[in-house]
């Protein structure tokens, strides 16, 4: 199937400084696609250049089989919804929806109805004749969501759209905005920094970093099987061991670690050379914590429990171990009543299945 958005070879420079790099990005109809990226990567620099705002120096952007070269904002299947919201504070939540549509010049009977219809799916019908300031954050949110929406583009884009709610506020917003995608099938892009908003919305992820995209996959991919140092540090919370390669079989690789006192074994094979430089990376929620030495001779480290971080679901361990080194553990609170808490400065063994290590070499 022909993506729905084609980006090739895409560059954008300022002066001397490449904002994007050589991007080359296919997205699918009916997405959710997340640009992850901290401040200066270049997402929001690829989003303008989708609406128009930007124009590509070097490569192609096509959006529905179409060339966007030289076609205006107005004129391309596409809206766009800012972080600010942008709502005009004198009118009525209905007349901000309709807005765009009385610019288009449609029949007061049409806009009336697509308003309400957009107001329904938003769950803001009873708000219809309260003026922004009368309204919480996240209702100004889905105003703004509902005024790009009525307007029926083939494709959102949304740069940081729950940036400027509270942490409980935007976590019950990502469901309700994945809920208005799945009902009406446009195709979202959206900028985010958030990796938590990223995996709660995407269904894939495009993650940059210094103008490029170094990883494209689903949040699960992206997490459970990050491609390099920087995604794995990225995405996460992760433990990171550099170290020399022992062995490199189809069915696994043994990873001689300076900071731990044994190998580390991981169950698939990496087609390297032994002896080159590799990274273990190793999540914690991975890691099990005991008092006595778990079984066998790879994957574990004896240290001291150096601090404790109780966070309602879970708990964080950071973990000296007797190399110096900093390991960070974290498990579940799954019992309320747990007689066997463990607490600062005792001995403790963190050890981890083969299959929990990824090995990366970039």
């Amino acid at each position: 199937m022909a993506p729905y958005i084609r980006i090739a070879g895409v560059t954008k420079k300022f002066g001397d400084f490449v904002a994007v790099n050589d991007v080359t990005l296919d997205i699918q109809r009916g997405e959710i696609f997340c640009l992850l990226g901290g401040s200066g990567c270049g997402k929001t620099t690829l989003l303008r250049m989708l609406a128009g705002f930007e124009m590509p120096t070097a490569g192609r952007i096509e959006i529905d089989g179409a060339d966007m070269a030289g076609v205006p904002p107005y004129e391309r299947p596409v809206n766009m919804m800012f972080q600010s919201y942008a709502l005009f504070p004198h009118m009525t939540v209905e007349q901000n929806v309709a807005f765009g549509l009385r610019q288009e010049g449609l029949a007061r009977p049409e806009i009336a109805q697509r308003v309400k219809a957009m107001l329904d799916i938003v769950k803001l019908g009873d708000y219809a004749r309260r003026k922004p300031h009368q309204l919480s954050g996240g209702q100004r949110q889905r105003v703004a969501l509902a005024r790009a929406l009525v307007k029926k583009p083939k494709l959102l884009l949304l740069d940081e759209p729950l940036g400027a709610l509270d942490k409980k506020l935007r976590e019950q917003t990502q469901f309700e905005l994945v809920n208005i995608q799945e009902q009406l099938g446009v195709t979202f892009v959206i900028v985010t920094h958030d990796q938590e908003e990223a995996m709660t919305l995407a269904t894939r992820i495009g993650v940059m970093n210094q103008g490029r995209i170094v990883q494209v996959g689903t949040p699960r991919e992206i997490y459970e099987y990050p491609g390099t140092r920087f995604v794995a540090d990225f995405i996460g919370n992760v433990n990171l061991f550099e170290g020399r390669l022992l062995q490199d079989e189809p069915g696994h690789v043994l990873i001689e670690a300076p900071e731990l006192e044994a190998p580390i074994f991981v169950g698939h094979g990496i087609s390297s050379a032994p002896g080159a430089t590799v990274w273990a990376a190793i999540r914690p929620e991975k890691i099990h914590l005991t008092r006595e030495p778990p079984p066998g001779a790879n994957n574990r480290a004896s240290g001291v429990i150096k601090d404790i971080a109780y966070m309602g679901e879970v708990s964080i361990y950071l973990v000296r171990l007797d190399s110096g080194r900093i390991v960070r553990v974290s498990q579940p609170n799954s019992f309320r009543h747990a007689d066997d808490q463990l607490v600062w400065d005792q001995r403790v063994w963190i050890s981890w299945h083969e299959s929990s290590a990824v090995v990366l070499t970039s």
